[in-house]
């Protein structure tokens, strides 16, 4: 009897390098010999293309759309390691929920109990995490994913769509919804950004998984159509997502949140914009200041 393969889902804001996050964790539980699916639950359905090379595949709903009933089959595409890459998929713009992809993709997923079939050993789910409507609240809500984690840069928006996202896993938690198993922070490259994404987390009370430095190694990849798991194996910046798959893949207890009212998240943001206003004014001083004559 195939087991019930662990459920993970990554949510972030758009546009922050989630979905590169996200592949690359996929790439290294793969290439540790676990059996994966990456599930993109994006409208733009471009989650899984650096896991084929640069190649993008039909969503569930661009399969739907040719004819009623579709073989679930059909929108499992393998990629780098073996990895089953899924797109769920959305509307054309401006018509239509773009979080409908997800609620057909995930039940015609179920339906045809496409999971056992291949005996998954993990799904990772990518969602968009600054869009509220419905449909990207699914993994969460109905408690598909065991776990979610989330990603952010130092960014306002990007923490104010994180702990959007807490409000949602916190509303839900006591109906059987996912729990959150960490928070992860990306583009790090100063000590400063890193004091904001740590005094952050303290608020929640949120896990800090694991720190991912900016790197041009990253960019080199992408722009080859790949992960950096598969374009540098050997680079520093390979071992840093190694580092975070084996975290994400032996994580067993995650908890609710405890996310700040928007009120709190203002008065946060206020103390910190302060903050750095006076750290600027001591070092133009600094600059300013003449030096002493021998």
């Amino acid at each position: 009897m195939a087991r019930k393969p662990k459920q993970i889902a990554i949510y972030g804001k758009g546009g922050i390098g989630k979905s590169t996050t996200t592949s690359n964790i996929s790439a290294a539980l793969a290439e540790s010999g676990l059996k994966v699916m990456q599930f993109g639950c994006d409208p733009k359905a471009d989650s899984t293309n650096t896991l084929r090379g640069g190649e993008y595949i039909p969503s569930v709903l661009d399969l739907l759309a040719e004819k009623r009933r579709v073989n679930a089959h059909d929108a499992v595409f393998q990629g780098f390691a073996g990895i089953y890459c899924v797109e769920a998929g959305g509307p054309a713009p401006g018509v239509g929920c773009a979080g409908r992809g997800i609620i057909t993709a995930v039940e015609l997923l179920k339906q045809q109990r496409v999971f056992e079939e291949l005996d998954i050993d993990i799904v990772i789910y990518d969602v968009l995490g600054d869009v509220v409507c419905g449909g990207f609240a699914v993994p969460v809500r109905e408690g598909i994913a065991e776990h979610v984690f989330t990603v952010s840069s130092a960014d306002f928006m990007a923490i104010y769509a994180a702990n959007n996202l807490f409000r949602g896993i916190e509303k839900f938690s006591n109906s059987g919804g996912a729990l959150l198993g960490g928070f992860f922070s990306i583009s790090i490259y100063t000590d400063f950004q890193r004091e904001i994404i740590e005094d952050f987390a303290e608020r929640p009370s949120t896990p800090l998984v694991q720190y991912v430095p900016r790197s041009m190694t990253v960019t080199q990849a992408e722009l080859s159509g790949k992960t950096t798991i598969e374009a540098a194996p050997e680079s520093a910046q390979a071992d840093v997502y190694r580092a975070l798959a084996r975290t994400i893949a032996g994580h067993e207890v995650s908890r609710a949140p405890t996310p700040l009212t928007p009120t709190e998240l203002r008065e946060w943001s206020a103390r910190w914009a302060e903050h750095i206003v006076r750290l600027e004014k001591a070092e133009h001083g600094e600059r300013a200041r003449p030096r002493a004559v021998a």
